[in-house]
């Protein structure tokens, strides 16, 4: 204050307003409420640095949780906007909506966010539209809406950027790669949340950067790479002590514990884990204590002292305050310690308790998004129980335990309501010799993979596979040489060979030359087309030359469904051709002629063809698909990993609407029909992974669907064209899709032209629904 040290005038008030404001934004809350403790002379108390005063004053108060005071501070910048300053009004509801959020209102916060973004647009105050987009990105992320998330995220960034405001952009950032990470896109999230790091850094905003440093950690030891998640969490955790920020300094340390207990470094996780608990106490912080406790019983069970672990576990247990998922953890991992002591009977006791206390929370989650990532939560715990059944040699238990976590919400969407109980036995022996087919469900894990067969004939078998952690790296090289210029037949691919002997060659005396194959896949192997595995012999060859591969989301769907009546009356509908809804998403050249050879098999008085700029989202959705036995989509689609109902169709804009979402799809039932989704990704580098695509199938096959026809990758138009007419053929000759579709892709693989490339027709996949 210096240069203004009269108290009097105005400059040094609105430059100690100012200074407030930076120390606000850097996270020093306090410094900033205490350099605004002395009151505004009454000349200015109508003025405009008398409302940022309070607007600051109102945000510090709520960054430090002093709800209360946060509240009066914004009633009075509101106030004295309304009268003097509606100019400010914008910023005092986006302020508002902050509070809102930090005490947990998200409902509020969207509503003052949302009277924030409306002003800024009549205003046009491209820093205020910025920041409320990209609080209304974070609100998104909160509610589990991630593609919404990262679209509202990335148009906020390009407000932000062109408007230089650099503090909206470290968040935008941040939370952006947040949606990212919960789409399943790693590489992206990852850069981005470097990109914010470095941007946080750039402004010297040290608790942003901390943040973003801790999310970095988390992401590496997510997908297992602990040593960059140990140099990250080090490096948050020393920033942290720097800062003085003792929720930070535990969180890193919590989380460097669990870095260090999967190196099987027990002494460093122990070292970190009781500083960790001892600040947790500090700040009363009851789930991160819970944490810790935890941490510490395993500790000492991977040291073989199981007397302790089991008081540990027990003391968590017992303690009221512990939430779900805290007593969850501690029944399952009790039930290990009992299984390292030779005691089979209580083990199985605590596995049983913790999928019961597991499927009781999922069962009070009512929304249907949140009901579908629910497993992803718990499944380290399934792993270990039937990693449990299968050293007891019960392995058709162990099979019913893994089919227990697949397509529950799907089931009871579909009304089959089956999943609740381990003890389900649906005749899947029966199923397999009813539809004359080998079903071949898989289990991916840390320690140990398994397969089990079920052959038309005869009774299930069981495979011991290698772990997930050798079978992912040899899926995702696969995946890339399949989609890459190259034909792995013609360079004789070791990891296609490779990935047929580890998952198909177990099993291949129930696989005779001509068999219909049910896949049920796990993990990684979602994103396989298995049909693209490479056979040595008699010579070389891709599987699909052998077998007709149906997939399906769920063993206790393909098992315990009826099989589907014949569609009826054949109506078609056929929806795409759309106009281009942004850069992303380019005019499909080839989609007019698609449509036109699919028209040509059916009857004009039994096809809806619905294109141009009517094919809107609306327009299906008022279309009444139910009434159609075949729908066939021809569009660009999108796709998300964690929540399939975030994928979308994406059709011509309506007003703001273009993408026709999963959770839309699901609310319309169908009867039956057979739903193709002809989806081209475009020719942009952005790669989209088979899971998110099977979001879609997902979310066609909750509304009734019969069968889904999807992409697991970026299509190309000109092949997918003359692969769908040869589809379509085949179906108006009387063939069930799963074969109609495998006769469309070896016309591709014996052209003799580029088309026999599997980049070309295996990318499409046919989806069972019963």
């Amino acid at each position: 204050m210096s240069r203004f040290p009269d108290q009097s005038t105005e400059w040094h008030w609105k430059f100690r307003t100012l200074k407030a404001e930076v120390l606000l934004r850097k996270r020093s809350s306090q410094e900033s409420l205490d350099l605004l403790g002395p009151n505004l002379p009454e000349t200015l108390r109508s003025s405009e640095t008398a409302v940022w005063q309070k607007l600051t004053e109102g945000s510090a108060s709520a960054y430090l949780y002093e709800f209360a005071d946060a509240d009066r501070f914004l009633a009075a910048a509101k106030a004295l906007a309304s009268k003097y300053h509606p100019e400010l009004l914008g910023e005092v509801s986006l302020r508002t909506g902050t509070l809102d959020f930090l005490r947990g209102d998200t409902p509020g916060a969207e509503t003052a966010y949302r009277s924030a973004l409306q002003i800024a647009r009549d205003r046009q105050d491209s820093f205020l539209e910025a920041a409320s987009l990209g609080s209304l990105g974070l609100i998104a992320t909160q509610q589990e809406h991630y593609d919404e998330s990262v679209d509202m995220n990335r148009a906020a960034l390009g407000l932000s950027e062109a408007a230089g405001a650099q503090g909206s952009r470290t968040n935008i950032l941040g939370n952006m790669a947040w949606g990212l990470f919960e789409l399943g896109d790693y590489d992206r999230s990852l850069e981005l949340f470097r990109q914010a790091q470095e941007s946080a850094g750039k402004e010297g905003n040290l608790g942003a950067q901390l943040r973003w440093k801790i999310d970095v950690g988390a992401l590496d030891f997510y997908v297992h790479d602990y040593a960059a998640a140990g140099a990250e969490l080090r490096d948050a955790l020393s920033l942290a002590r720097k800062l003085d920020e003792p929720a930070q300094v535990a969180a890193s340390l919590n989380a460097l514990a669990a870095v260090a207990f999967g190196q099987a470094q027990f002494d460093t996780a122990e070292a970190c884990n009781q500083e960790a608990l001892s600040l947790f106490q500090k700040t009363d912080d009851h789930d991160g204590e819970i944490s810790s406790t935890i941490l510490e019983a395993r500790i000492e069970n991977a040291r073989n002292d199981r007397t302790t672990a089991e008081r540990l576990l027990k003391g968590v247990l017992d303690d009221r305050r512990a939430g779900v998922s805290g007593r969850w953890e501690a029944q399952a991992r009790l039930a290990t310690v009992f299984a390292g002591e030779g005691r089979p009977s209580d083990a199985e006791k605590e596995f049983r308790r913790a999928i019961a206390t597991i499927q009781t929370a999922r069962g009070s989650v009512r929304d249907e998004e949140l009901r579908l990532s629910f497993f992803s939560k718990a499944i380290e715990f399934y792993d270990d129980y039937v990693e449990f059944l299968v050293a007891q040699h019960r392995t058709n238990d162990a099979l019913r335990v893994a089919m227990s976590t697949h397509g529950q919400t799907l089931l009871e969407g579909l009304g089959l309501d089956v999943g609740k109980d381990q003890d389900i036995s649906p005749d899947w022996e029966s199923s397999a010799k009813r539809d004359r087919a080998t079903i071949l469900s898989y289990w991916l894990a840390p320690t140990h993979s398994y397969l089990w067969a079920i052959p038309s004939t005869g009774p299930a078998r069981f495979f011991t596979l290698p772990s997930a952690e050798e079978i992912n790296p040899l899926v995702r090289s696969y995946n890339e040489a399949v989609v890459g210029p190259r034909d792995p037949l013609k360079t004789a691919n070791e990891d296609g060979e490779r990935l047929y002997q580890m998952l198909v060659e177990p099993a291949i005396s129930s696989l005779p030359k001509g068999s219909r194959v049910v896949i049920v896949p796990d993990g990684s192997l979602l994103a396989l087309n298995f049909e693209t595995l490479l056979v040595k012999s008699p010579q070389p060859h891709y599987w699909i030359e052998d077998v007709t591969v149906v997939n399906a989301s769920s063993l206790l769907l393909a098992t315990v469904r009826p099989p589907p009546a014949p569609p009826k009356g054949g109506k078609l509908l056929l929806i795409g051709d759309p106009v281009s809804a942004s850069e992303e998403f380019p005019a499909l050249p080839r989609a007019a002629t698609e449509i036109s050879d699919i028209q040509k098999y059916f009857s004009p008085h039994h096809t809806s063809v619905i294109t141009g700029k009517d094919a809107t989202p609306q327009a299906y959705m008022e279309s009444r698909p139910s009434q159609f036995s075949y729908i066939h989509f021809v569009a660009h689609g999108t796709s998300s990993e964690a929540t399939p109902l975030e994928s979308a169709v994406i059709l011509s804009k309506e007003g703001d609407s273009f993408k026709l979402y999963g959770r839309d799809i699901v609310k319309l039932p169908l009867s039956g029909a057979l739903v193709t989704i002809s989806a081209c990704h475009g020719v942009g580098s952005r790669n989209f992974s088979g899971e998110g695509l099977v979001g879609l199938s997902w979310a066609f096959l909750r509304a009734g669907a019969q069968g889904v026809i999807a992409a697991l990758w970026e299509v190309d138009d000109a092949s997918t064209t003359i692969l769908m007419d040869h589809f379509y053929g085949q179906l108006s000759k009387g063939s069930d899709p799963a074969s109609a579709l495998r006769h469309a892709k070896l016309a591709l693989l014996q052209s003799s032209s580029v088309y026999e490339k599997p980049f070309y027709w295996a990318p499409f996949q046919y989806y069972s629904g019963k």
